[in-house]
């Protein structure tokens, strides 16, 4: 038998305000539906269909074939989304959980404890519950004497004494699936809304004596769901700190976790320090004993190991170990520093390779160029890599010296072991052991600055 998963995503989400499809907001940088889909995917799920609306390109170009796509044309409520996926897994035996795809912050350890529980109980439905302090707004969750689930009741259909009831239904459900798939076809849409509720469907369960449970998750946090810009920031808030947290009990030190932002695809090796304004989105690795900010981003990159990382702007990047980088430094386009490397204030580096024991200490662009082994670029020094149609490459050997204020005007190779004159304009090949200097005769007019004065 298998293991289904339904996720249900084709909502409009007009509480948003926003052109993008809900599911896409990010929570830490990440699509909360890829938060969803990944998590699922840690459990080994064998097959999981998304139920979309029909103008879900976008969600389509981002999850590709991680999902099946079944389109839901009509918004006839939950029920009607999730009977959608009916063709394709109606028969088979196994397994089915049905999350919302605005719910990030359910961890996969809480879905699989659902669902092995669901298994051990030998349950047709299992839904996953949590208690709150004011359950206003949510469906209560009715029991019987033996701990069973008998009802799901939605907050406006509540007695005065099931309004005191403050374990509520989180919207995440686990079914036998022909057992499902059967009920739903039961589901009547006579209410106020005339929709479909997925809810109705424990009680059609119960009615044929099937067995239905609660099962709860104590964390309250991780059921939340996004519905509007507020809970998109809660959500940010919570995953923040849950992140955080679960770094500084690994070892890693985090000055201030309310003013440190990392994704759940950064790894982080001990005793390396976060200090403040850090932003870690996409997948980074950070290696041990770094020290990281303040005031840094860094996107889909890797720091070695002793590396020190300051006010710097770092993205699809790698610095190898002992590096130290910054303040106001920009990695981009896949720069590749190697170790022992000094990068000081306002040096860009773009689409280069940048060898071991080099520097460039301050106020210069290095673009589409190969640095060589202890290079030293002086301040000032640009690779004129783009002559207005095309990008060129500059190459520079090892043990070269560049002196400040150098124009490397590219495709050009400076041999190792050479010296660039500060001032120079480079525009051909330097031979190994050279000294180039390509600079104006400096005139010197004695007196000349009086007649400025008259």
């Amino acid at each position: 038998m298998e293991d289904f998963a339904i996720i249900l995503a084709a909502g409009k989400g007009k509480r948003m305000k926003s052109n993008l499809s809900k599911v896409l907001h990010p929570v830490l940088g990440k699509p909360m539906i890829s938060h969803v889909v990944d998590n699922l995917n840690e459990i080994c799920i064998d097959r999981k269909i998304l139920v979309v609306s029909e103008d879900a390109n976008d969600i389509k170009d981002l999850l590709q074939d991680k999902v099946e796509y079944v389109v839901q044309k009509e918004r006839l409520g939950t029920a009607h989304a999730v009977r959608m996926v009916e063709s394709l897994i109606e028969n088979e035996e196994g397994t089915t959980i049905v999350i919302c795809g605005d719910t990030p912050l359910i961890t996969s350890k809480t879905i699989n404890a659902l669902i092995e529980y669901h298994k051990q109980k030998n349950a047709d439905a299992t839904v996953l519950t949590t208690i709150v302090n004011n359950p206003n707004g949510y469906g209560r969750i009715i029991r019987d004497e033996r701990n069973q689930l008998v009802k799901i009741v939605e907050d406006k259909d509540t007695n005065n004494v099931e309004k005191l009831i403050k374990e509520v239904n989180t919207g995440t459900y686990c079914f036998n699936n022909k057992k499902l798939f059967n009920a739903l076809k039961k589901v009547k849409n006579n209410n106020k809304q005339g929709e479909y509720y997925l809810t109705d469907v424990i009680g059609i369960i119960k009615e044929e004596t099937g067995k239905a449970y609660p099962f709860i998750t104590k964390d309250v946090d991780e059921t939340l769901g996004i519905n509007n810009r507020v809970s998109l920031e809660k959500a940010n808030q919570i995953l923040k700190r849950r992140i955080n947290e679960k770094l500084m009990e690994n070892g890693v030190a985090i000055i201030d976790k309310e003013n440190t932002y990392i994704s759940i695809d950064t790894v982080i090796g001990n005793d390396t320090i976060i200090y403040p304004g850090t932003v870690c989105m996409g997948k980074n690795e950070i290696g041990s004993h770094c020290t990281i900010g303040p005031n840094t981003e860094l996107s889909n990159s890797k720091i070695g190991n002793h590396s020190k990382i300051k006010h710097s702007v770092i993205t699809d990047s790698v610095v190898g170990d002992n590096t130290t980088v910054g303040p106001f430094a920009h990695f981009r386009n896949h720069a590749i520093i190697g170790e022992n490397v000094r990068i000081g204030n306002f040096v860009e580096i773009k689409n280069a390779n940048f060898g071991d024991n080099s520097n460039a200490a301050h106020l210069a662009y290095i673009g589409d160029a190969k640095i060589g082994k202890n290079v030293n670029m002086g301040c000032g020094t640009i690779t004129v890599n783009y002559d207005g149609k095309v990008k060129h490459q500059t190459l520079i050997e090892d043990n070269v010296f560049v002196g400040c204020n150098s124009n490397l005007i590219a495709p050009v190779t400076i041999g190792d072991n050479s010296y660039i004159a500060a001032g120079s304009t480079v525009n051909k090949d330097v031979p190994s052991d050279a000294l180039a200097i390509g600079r104006s005769k400096l005139i010197i007019k004695e007196g000349y600055a009086k007649k400025f004065k008259k």
